[in-house]
Protein backbone atom coordinates (compact mmCIF):
# COMPACT_ATOMS: atom_id res chain seq x y z
CA UNK A 1 0.00 0.00 0.00
CA UNK A 2 1.97 3.14 -1.20
CA UNK A 3 0.47 6.73 0.59
CA UNK A 4 1.72 10.04 0.28
CA UNK A 5 5.07 9.11 1.07
CA UNK A 6 5.39 7.83 -2.02
CA UNK A 7 5.18 11.59 -3.70
CA UNK A 8 8.04 12.85 -1.37
CA UNK A 9 10.90 13.85 -3.29
CA UNK A 10 13.96 12.29 -2.57
CA UNK A 11 15.84 15.43 -3.28
CA UNK A 12 14.09 17.43 -1.11
CA UNK A 13 16.29 16.01 1.30
CA UNK A 14 19.56 16.51 -1.04
CA UNK A 15 19.36 13.03 -2.74
CA UNK A 16 17.78 11.68 -5.99
CA UNK A 17 14.01 12.78 -7.04
CA UNK A 18 11.71 10.09 -8.34
CA UNK A 19 8.96 10.98 -10.94
CA UNK A 20 5.93 9.49 -11.49
CA UNK A 21 7.46 8.70 -14.89
CA UNK A 22 8.89 5.36 -15.39
CA UNK A 23 12.13 6.01 -17.17
CA UNK A 24 14.53 3.45 -17.57
CA UNK A 25 18.45 4.11 -18.35
CA UNK A 26 19.71 2.36 -21.79
CA UNK A 27 21.75 -0.31 -21.35
CA UNK A 28 19.66 -1.15 -18.03
CA UNK A 29 20.66 -5.19 -18.19
CA UNK A 30 24.20 -4.60 -18.05
CA UNK A 31 24.72 -1.90 -15.87
CA UNK A 32 21.98 -3.95 -13.48
CA UNK A 33 24.30 -6.79 -13.41
CA UNK A 34 27.10 -4.88 -12.89
CA UNK A 35 25.85 -2.93 -9.52
CA UNK A 36 24.75 -6.79 -8.26
CA UNK A 37 28.32 -8.29 -8.47
CA UNK A 38 29.98 -5.00 -7.46
CA UNK A 39 27.34 -4.62 -4.05
CA UNK A 40 28.66 -8.47 -3.50
CA UNK A 41 32.03 -7.30 -3.46
CA UNK A 42 33.92 -7.17 0.11
CA UNK A 43 36.23 -4.27 -0.89
CA UNK A 44 34.55 -0.89 0.38
CA UNK A 45 34.95 1.02 -2.53
CA UNK A 46 33.55 -1.30 -5.03
CA UNK A 47 30.47 -1.22 -2.83
CA UNK A 48 30.50 2.75 -2.51
CA UNK A 49 30.24 2.89 -6.20
CA UNK A 50 27.69 0.23 -6.59
CA UNK A 51 25.47 2.41 -4.61
CA UNK A 52 25.70 5.48 -6.13
CA UNK A 53 24.79 3.22 -9.27
CA UNK A 54 21.99 1.73 -7.37
CA UNK A 55 20.83 4.98 -6.61
CA UNK A 56 21.24 6.23 -10.22
CA UNK A 57 19.44 3.80 -11.83
CA UNK A 58 16.21 3.81 -9.44
CA UNK A 59 16.33 7.32 -9.44
CA UNK A 60 13.12 7.17 -12.28
CA UNK A 61 13.02 3.25 -13.05
CA UNK A 62 9.96 1.27 -11.33
CA UNK A 63 11.90 -1.80 -13.76
CA UNK A 64 15.38 -1.49 -11.98
CA UNK A 65 13.88 -1.44 -8.65
CA UNK A 66 12.51 -4.24 -9.24
CA UNK A 67 15.10 -5.72 -11.08
CA UNK A 68 17.84 -4.51 -7.80
CA UNK A 69 15.74 -6.39 -5.40
CA UNK A 70 18.75 -8.48 -4.71
CA UNK A 71 20.59 -5.62 -3.63
CA UNK A 72 18.84 -4.88 -0.69
CA UNK A 73 20.12 -7.02 2.04
CA UNK A 74 23.62 -6.22 1.08
CA UNK A 75 23.25 -2.50 1.02
CA UNK A 76 21.20 -2.66 4.81
CA UNK A 77 24.68 -5.00 5.60
CA UNK A 78 26.58 -1.96 5.05
CA UNK A 79 24.42 -0.13 6.89
CA UNK A 80 25.78 -2.04 10.04
CA UNK A 81 29.37 -1.85 9.50
CA UNK A 82 30.54 0.91 12.39
CA UNK A 83 33.50 0.98 10.84
CA UNK A 84 32.20 2.26 7.34
CA UNK A 85 32.82 5.80 6.24
CA UNK A 86 29.79 8.35 6.81
CA UNK A 87 29.56 8.58 2.87
CA UNK A 88 29.20 5.33 2.19
CA UNK A 89 26.41 5.09 4.60
CA UNK A 90 24.95 7.95 3.14
CA UNK A 91 25.08 5.93 -0.57
CA UNK A 92 23.80 2.77 0.98
CA UNK A 93 20.77 4.84 2.87
CA UNK A 94 19.94 6.60 -0.76
CA UNK A 95 19.99 3.63 -2.47
CA UNK A 96 17.64 1.81 -0.26
CA UNK A 97 15.63 5.06 0.06
CA UNK A 98 15.27 4.86 -4.83
CA UNK A 99 14.74 1.12 -4.08
CA UNK A 100 11.57 1.39 -1.66
CA UNK A 101 10.20 4.35 -3.57
CA UNK A 102 6.89 3.02 -5.18
CA UNK A 103 7.74 -0.40 -4.28
CA UNK A 104 5.73 -2.51 -1.83
CA UNK A 105 8.03 -5.54 -1.88
CA UNK A 106 11.18 -3.32 -1.31
CA UNK A 107 9.86 -1.65 1.48
CA UNK A 108 9.11 -4.85 2.94
CA UNK A 109 12.49 -6.45 1.99
CA UNK A 110 14.30 -3.20 3.33
CA UNK A 111 12.60 -3.88 7.24
CA UNK A 112 12.79 -7.53 7.58
CA UNK A 113 16.52 -7.43 6.24
CA UNK A 114 17.30 -5.17 9.44
CA UNK A 115 17.39 -2.08 8.31
CA UNK A 116 15.22 -0.29 11.06
CA UNK A 117 17.91 -0.56 13.68
CA UNK A 118 20.95 1.45 12.01
CA UNK A 119 18.20 3.78 10.49
CA UNK A 120 16.92 4.49 13.89
CA UNK A 121 20.48 5.03 14.92
CA UNK A 122 21.06 7.59 12.05
CA UNK A 123 18.03 9.45 14.09
CA UNK A 124 20.54 10.03 16.29
CA UNK A 125 23.67 10.97 14.02
CA UNK A 126 25.42 14.10 14.67
CA UNK A 127 25.71 14.16 10.68
CA UNK A 128 22.52 16.05 9.89
CA UNK A 129 22.56 14.69 6.35
CA UNK A 130 22.27 11.29 7.97
CA UNK A 131 20.00 11.89 9.85
CA UNK A 132 17.90 13.84 6.84
CA UNK A 133 17.75 11.01 4.81
CA UNK A 134 17.16 8.38 7.52
CA UNK A 135 13.88 10.58 8.51
CA UNK A 136 13.16 10.47 4.64
CA UNK A 137 13.90 6.81 5.17
CA UNK A 138 11.31 6.24 7.94
CA UNK A 139 8.90 8.32 5.98
CA UNK A 140 8.75 6.00 2.59
CA UNK A 141 8.78 2.79 4.56
CA UNK A 142 6.28 4.35 7.22
CA UNK A 143 4.03 4.15 3.71
CA UNK A 144 3.55 0.31 4.00
CA UNK A 145 0.82 -1.02 5.75
CA UNK A 146 2.72 -4.41 6.96
CA UNK A 147 5.83 -2.19 7.92
CA UNK A 148 3.72 0.22 10.11
CA UNK A 149 3.32 -1.84 13.87
CA UNK A 150 6.84 -2.88 12.97
CA UNK A 151 8.08 0.69 12.47
CA UNK A 152 5.77 1.97 15.33
CA UNK A 153 6.88 -0.79 18.45
CA UNK A 154 11.15 -0.02 16.72
CA UNK A 155 11.80 3.11 19.12
CA UNK A 156 11.30 5.07 15.96
CA UNK A 157 8.59 7.16 16.68
CA UNK A 158 9.82 9.60 20.00
CA UNK A 159 12.95 10.06 17.64
CA UNK A 160 10.62 11.05 15.02
CA UNK A 161 8.64 13.70 17.41
CA UNK A 162 12.02 14.75 18.47
CA UNK A 163 13.20 15.84 15.12
CA UNK A 164 10.12 17.49 14.44
CA UNK A 165 10.77 19.51 17.58
CA UNK A 166 14.90 19.98 16.60
CA UNK A 167 15.49 18.89 13.58
CA UNK A 168 16.17 21.00 10.08
CA UNK A 169 12.90 22.45 8.49
CA UNK A 170 13.27 19.51 5.80
CA UNK A 171 13.26 16.96 8.51
CA UNK A 172 10.49 18.44 10.61
CA UNK A 173 8.19 18.18 7.32
CA UNK A 174 9.63 14.37 6.84
CA UNK A 175 9.11 13.31 10.61
CA UNK A 176 5.56 14.81 10.39
CA UNK A 177 4.64 12.89 7.65
CA UNK A 178 6.15 9.84 8.83
CA UNK A 179 4.07 10.06 11.95
CA UNK A 180 1.09 10.63 10.17
CA UNK A 181 1.65 7.52 8.30
CA UNK A 182 2.04 5.32 11.11
CA UNK A 183 -1.16 7.04 12.98
CA UNK A 184 -3.37 5.01 10.21
CA UNK A 185 -2.37 1.97 13.06
CA UNK A 186 -4.42 1.87 16.01
CA UNK A 187 -1.89 0.52 18.26
CA UNK A 188 0.66 3.38 16.64
CA UNK A 189 -1.64 6.14 17.88
CA UNK A 190 -1.17 5.65 21.89
CA UNK A 191 2.33 5.09 21.16
CA UNK A 192 2.83 8.86 19.32
CA UNK A 193 0.54 10.19 21.98
CA UNK A 194 2.77 9.44 24.66
CA UNK A 195 5.17 11.36 23.09
CA UNK A 196 3.23 15.09 23.18
CA UNK A 197 3.65 15.64 19.21
CA UNK A 198 1.39 17.77 19.36
CA UNK A 199 2.84 21.58 20.18
CA UNK A 200 5.39 20.76 17.88
CA UNK A 201 3.14 19.83 15.08
CA UNK A 202 0.71 22.96 15.61
CA UNK A 203 4.07 24.74 15.37
CA UNK A 204 4.65 23.68 11.50
CA UNK A 205 1.36 23.67 11.06
CA UNK A 206 1.46 27.62 11.89
CA UNK A 207 4.79 28.12 9.56
CA UNK A 208 3.43 26.11 6.47
CA UNK A 209 1.98 26.78 3.57
CA UNK A 210 -2.15 25.68 4.53
CA UNK A 211 -2.43 24.10 0.91
CA UNK A 212 0.96 22.22 1.23
CA UNK A 213 0.73 18.55 1.39
CA UNK A 214 2.87 19.42 5.14
CA UNK A 215 -0.33 21.27 6.65
CA UNK A 216 -2.56 17.87 5.14
CA UNK A 217 0.05 15.72 6.93
CA UNK A 218 -0.18 17.92 9.97
CA UNK A 219 -4.22 17.82 10.17
CA UNK A 220 -4.62 14.18 10.06
CA UNK A 221 -1.97 13.16 12.60
CA UNK A 222 -4.41 16.08 14.54
CA UNK A 223 -7.26 14.26 13.78
CA UNK A 224 -6.07 10.71 14.64
CA UNK A 225 -4.90 12.33 18.10
CA UNK A 226 -7.80 14.35 19.14
CA UNK A 227 -9.95 10.87 19.48
CA UNK A 228 -8.30 10.87 22.99
CA UNK A 229 -8.87 13.51 25.19
CA UNK A 230 -5.28 14.03 26.10
CA UNK A 231 -4.97 15.38 22.58
CA UNK A 232 -7.59 17.38 22.19
CA UNK A 233 -7.02 19.44 25.63
CA UNK A 234 -3.29 19.85 24.43
CA UNK A 235 -4.73 21.36 21.02
CA UNK A 236 -7.10 23.82 22.96
CA UNK A 237 -4.22 24.75 25.53
CA UNK A 238 -1.57 25.27 22.64
CA UNK A 239 -1.25 28.91 21.38
CA UNK A 240 -3.12 29.15 17.91
CA UNK A 241 -3.67 25.19 17.64
CA UNK A 242 -7.60 25.62 16.86
CA UNK A 243 -6.59 28.81 14.72
CA UNK A 244 -4.38 26.68 12.57
CA UNK A 245 -6.71 24.14 12.09
CA UNK A 246 -9.37 27.06 11.50
CA UNK A 247 -7.27 28.01 8.61
CA UNK A 248 -6.70 24.89 7.14
CA UNK A 249 -10.13 24.01 6.75
CA UNK A 250 -10.57 27.36 4.86
CA UNK A 251 -7.29 27.24 2.68
CA UNK A 252 -5.99 23.34 2.59
CA UNK A 253 -5.92 21.11 0.28
CA UNK A 254 -9.61 19.02 -0.37
CA UNK A 255 -7.80 16.34 1.52
CA UNK A 256 -6.89 18.50 4.07
CA UNK A 257 -9.96 20.30 4.51
CA UNK A 258 -11.91 17.18 5.52
CA UNK A 259 -8.99 16.42 8.07
CA UNK A 260 -9.38 19.78 9.42
CA UNK A 261 -13.20 19.26 9.96
CA UNK A 262 -12.63 15.82 11.12
CA UNK A 263 -10.44 17.08 14.29
CA UNK A 264 -13.14 19.50 15.04
CA UNK A 265 -16.41 17.66 14.78
CA UNK A 266 -14.46 14.98 16.75
CA UNK A 267 -13.50 17.21 19.47
CA UNK A 268 -17.37 18.70 19.28
CA UNK A 269 -18.98 15.56 19.47
CA UNK A 270 -16.72 14.05 22.52
CA UNK A 271 -17.42 17.22 24.61
CA UNK A 272 -19.91 19.63 22.82
CA UNK A 273 -20.15 22.17 26.67
CA UNK A 274 -16.36 22.27 26.67
CA UNK A 275 -15.16 22.65 22.64
CA UNK A 276 -17.96 24.67 21.17
CA UNK A 277 -16.73 28.13 22.09
CA UNK A 278 -12.94 27.63 21.68
CA UNK A 279 -13.61 26.16 17.77
CA UNK A 280 -16.38 29.29 17.51
CA UNK A 281 -14.16 32.13 18.63
CA UNK A 282 -11.56 30.96 16.38
CA UNK A 283 -14.15 32.29 13.37
CA UNK A 284 -14.74 28.86 12.01
CA UNK A 285 -18.41 28.93 10.64
CA UNK A 286 -17.42 31.34 7.31
CA UNK A 287 -14.82 28.09 6.09
CA UNK A 288 -17.57 25.83 7.58
CA UNK A 289 -20.25 27.28 5.09
CA UNK A 290 -18.48 27.05 2.03
CA UNK A 291 -17.37 23.17 2.85
CA UNK A 292 -20.77 22.32 2.73
CA UNK A 293 -21.04 22.99 -0.96
CA UNK A 294 -17.27 23.31 -2.15
CA UNK A 295 -15.62 20.33 -0.10
CA UNK A 296 -15.58 16.21 -0.59
CA UNK A 297 -18.71 14.46 -0.11
CA UNK A 298 -17.06 13.39 3.37
CA UNK A 299 -16.18 17.14 4.31
CA UNK A 300 -19.73 18.65 3.40
CA UNK A 301 -21.75 15.58 5.55
CA UNK A 302 -18.84 16.56 8.60
CA UNK A 303 -19.41 20.30 7.92
CA UNK A 304 -23.38 20.44 8.05
CA UNK A 305 -23.18 17.72 11.30
CA UNK A 306 -20.48 20.56 13.09
CA UNK A 307 -22.58 23.28 12.31
CA UNK A 308 -25.82 21.29 14.24
CA UNK A 309 -23.36 20.73 17.43
CA UNK A 310 -22.20 24.28 17.07
CA UNK A 311 -26.05 25.98 17.42
CA UNK A 312 -26.37 27.87 20.71
CA UNK A 313 -29.23 25.10 21.64
CA UNK A 314 -28.48 21.72 21.95
CA UNK A 315 -32.18 20.97 21.84
CA UNK A 316 -34.23 19.41 19.13
CA UNK A 317 -36.33 22.33 17.12
CA UNK A 318 -39.75 22.18 16.60
CA UNK A 319 -41.72 21.22 13.52
CA UNK A 320 -42.31 25.16 13.22
CA UNK A 321 -38.76 25.74 13.19
CA UNK A 322 -37.03 22.79 10.84
CA UNK A 323 -33.84 21.81 11.64
CA UNK A 324 -32.49 23.01 8.25
CA UNK A 325 -28.78 24.37 7.16
CA UNK A 326 -30.02 27.70 7.31
CA UNK A 327 -31.93 27.75 10.79
CA UNK A 328 -28.87 26.28 12.17
CA UNK A 329 -26.45 28.52 10.62
CA UNK A 330 -28.61 32.02 11.33
CA UNK A 331 -29.28 30.71 15.22
CA UNK A 332 -25.47 30.62 15.32
CA UNK A 333 -24.57 33.63 13.38
CA UNK A 334 -26.81 35.89 16.07
CA UNK A 335 -24.63 34.47 18.99
CA UNK A 336 -21.46 35.39 17.20
CA UNK A 337 -19.41 37.88 18.73
CA UNK A 338 -17.98 41.03 16.77
CA UNK A 339 -19.55 42.72 14.09
CA UNK A 340 -16.60 41.34 11.67
CA UNK A 341 -17.60 37.91 12.02
CA UNK A 342 -21.07 37.85 11.82
CA UNK A 343 -21.09 39.82 8.70
CA UNK A 344 -18.76 37.21 6.87
CA UNK A 345 -20.75 34.62 8.41
CA UNK A 346 -23.82 36.12 6.53
CA UNK A 347 -21.79 37.00 3.41
CA UNK A 348 -20.80 33.36 3.38
CA UNK A 349 -24.42 32.12 3.83
CA UNK A 350 -25.62 34.17 0.98
CA UNK A 351 -22.35 33.31 -1.40
CA UNK A 352 -23.42 29.61 -0.23
CA UNK A 353 -26.91 29.40 -1.63
CA UNK A 354 -26.03 31.74 -4.55
CA UNK A 355 -23.56 28.32 -5.62
CA UNK A 356 -26.18 25.82 -4.05
CA UNK A 357 -29.10 27.41 -6.25
CA UNK A 358 -25.95 27.69 -9.55
CA UNK A 359 -24.98 23.75 -8.44
CA UNK A 360 -29.09 22.96 -8.35
CA UNK A 361 -29.83 24.65 -11.90
CA UNK A 362 -27.10 22.56 -13.85
CA UNK A 363 -28.20 19.41 -12.02
CA UNK A 364 -31.87 20.01 -13.34
CA UNK A 365 -30.67 20.82 -17.21
CA UNK A 366 -28.51 17.79 -16.97
CA UNK A 367 -31.31 15.79 -16.06
CA UNK A 368 -33.35 17.17 -18.54
CA UNK A 369 -30.89 15.87 -21.64
CA UNK A 370 -31.49 12.42 -20.48
CA UNK A 371 -35.11 12.34 -18.87
CA UNK A 372 -38.71 12.59 -20.44
CA UNK A 373 -40.75 15.86 -19.10
CA UNK A 374 -42.43 13.33 -16.27
CA UNK A 375 -39.06 12.11 -15.27
CA UNK A 376 -38.33 15.94 -14.14
CA UNK A 377 -39.97 17.03 -10.88
CA UNK A 378 -39.15 20.05 -8.45
CA UNK A 379 -38.17 17.49 -5.83
CA UNK A 380 -35.13 16.61 -7.45
CA UNK A 381 -33.85 19.97 -6.62
CA UNK A 382 -30.20 20.45 -4.69
CA UNK A 383 -30.83 18.98 -1.22
CA UNK A 384 -28.64 22.00 0.09
CA UNK A 385 -31.09 24.91 -1.16
CA UNK A 386 -31.85 27.53 0.96
CA UNK A 387 -33.99 30.60 1.42
CA UNK A 388 -31.27 33.72 1.51
CA UNK A 389 -31.52 35.29 5.07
Amino acid sequence: MDTAADNHSPSSSSSSSSSDVDVTPRGTTSAVRRALQLIQSDDSDSKLQAAKEIRRLTKTSQRCRQLLADAVIPLVSMLRVDSLAESHLESALLALLNLAVKDERNKIRIVEAGALEPIISFLQSENLNLKEYATAALLTLSASFNNKPIIGTSGAIPLLVDILRHGTTQAKVDAVMALSNLSTCTNNLTIILGTSPIPFTVGLLKTCKKSSKTAEKCCSLIESLVGFEEGRTTLIDEEGGVLAVVEVLENGTLQAREHAVGALLTMCESDRRKYREPILKEGVIPGLLELTVQGTPKSQAKAQTLLRLLRESPYSRSELEPDTLENIVCNIISHIDGDDQSSKAKTMLAEMVQVSMEQSLRHLQKRALFATPTDLSVGHGHSLLLKSP
